[in-house]
């Protein structure tokens, strides 16, 4: 059987954020064009609707396969299933300078970061959701991260004049790890981006699309855990989401619910209230409480968490408590742990959200 080397496997689980669409399987890899009559192989990770194969495959240039196992199973069955591999094209690599590294909120686990890219790069983005791959400059072994924008898309009016070539800079926010410490910790000047990659929310085909729904979208859900919060920030400040707002301009009504550990754990506190005037209702979730340990935290830390007088517990337990308005007419964008995403999409489901309107960026 053939086997994904680790790297790989990492790679695709950064990309679907933290394995959020399900588990690895031992599964032999093919490319469809070249399969006949393979069976269907359950419980893989990265299988999307059977409606949106086509599409996505057609619209994002994801890589296609069909899977099956090889034991001996007296299954029958001739359908088969199409994996989506998140790693997409491969990357074209452009040298790009780190023209920021800033601690994004008080406990200091994350940062934000921003790279200068070309406009030509910057023109493919156009999709919060989208990402682009980050590697140490002129290391050709390098692991590359899989990063999501923070920042919106450049305007449509920047994109299309031609004579306009002033680089742009992309917003990340970034969890540090050991792995991004070359990155995260402020030293580096220079870093390897890839063109941008994915397809990002399909905000276009799924919310703003009346043809497909008899039921337009009239409410929006955004639901993100710790630095998942960075592609909604995107999809907030991109306008493409069409919210009403505090000026009295019609459209949509829109739920932010963000989970983090402590209160110090937030990222982006300073843009809360302009997100609020925009028409985006911002609900902090605390999964720490009062739970909050010396031994991982500090002091401060502590009794900010001990203080916290708002929502406490899991993103989808807020998420449970205050429902779903009309739920025909709502839509969702998730970003966040495996473990988070299925229930928030059983929740909306449950409460008669389409399938189609529960939107990941992956």
């Amino acid at each position: 059987m053939m086997t994904m080397t680790k790297t790989t496997l990492w790679g695709c689980c950064a990309l679907v954020w933290v394995g959020s669409v399900g588990a690895f399987a031992p599964v032999q890899l093919i490319p469809a064009s070249s399969q006949q009559q393979l069976q269907q192989q359950p419980a893989l990770f990265g299988v999307l609707q059977q409606q949106q194969q086509q599409q996505q495959q057609q619209k994002h240039g994801l890589t296609s396969y069909q899977a099956f196992s090889k034991s001996s199973s007296s299954s029958s069955s001739s359908s088969s299933t199409r994996l989506y591999m998140g790693w997409g094209p491969d990357p074209i690599w452009t040298e790009a300078p780190v023209t920021s590294t800033k601690s994004a909120c008080k406990s200091g686990i994350c940062v934000t970061v921003t790279i200068q890219v070309s406009s030509e790069t910057a023109a493919a983005y156009t999709t919060p959701g989208q990402y682009v791959q980050v590697k140490l400059a002129g290391d050709a072994d390098a692991k590359p991260l899989f990063l999501a924008m923070s920042s919106a898309p450049p305007s449509s009016s920047s994109n299309n004049d031609d004579e306009n070539n002033d680089p742009v800079e992309f917003e990340f926010l970034i969890k540090k790890t050991d792995g991004n410490v070359w990155l995260t910790d402020g030293t580096a000047t220079l870093a390897d981006v890839s063109q941008v990659l994915g397809g990002g929310f399909p905000i276009e085909d799924n919310l703003n699309n009346i043809v497909t729904y008899d039921f337009p979208t009239q409410n929006v859900i955004l639901l993100g855990v710790g630095s998942g919060i960075a592609p909604l920030k995107a999809a907030i400040e991109s306008n493409q989401l069409l919210l009403a707002d505090s000026t009295g301009k019609p459209g949509r009504t829109a739920r932010l619910y963000y989970g983090v550990r402590t209160p110090d754990d937030l990222c982006f506190v300073d843009r809360f209230d302009e997100w609020e005037r925009m028409g985006y209702q911002v609900v902090p979730v605390m999964s720490g409480g009062d739970d909050t340990n010396a031994d991982d935290a500090s002091a401060a830390a502590s009794a900010s968490a001990s203080a916290w007088q708002g929502r406490t517990g899991y993103v989808q337990n807020a998420l449970e408590e205050d429902g779903v308005p009309i739920p025909r007419n709502s839509g969702a964008l998730l970003c966040g742990m495996k473990g988070m995403a299925e229930a928030v999409k059983d929740i909306l489901l449950k409460a008669g959200v389409f399938e189609g309107r529960v939107l990941t960026n992956f």
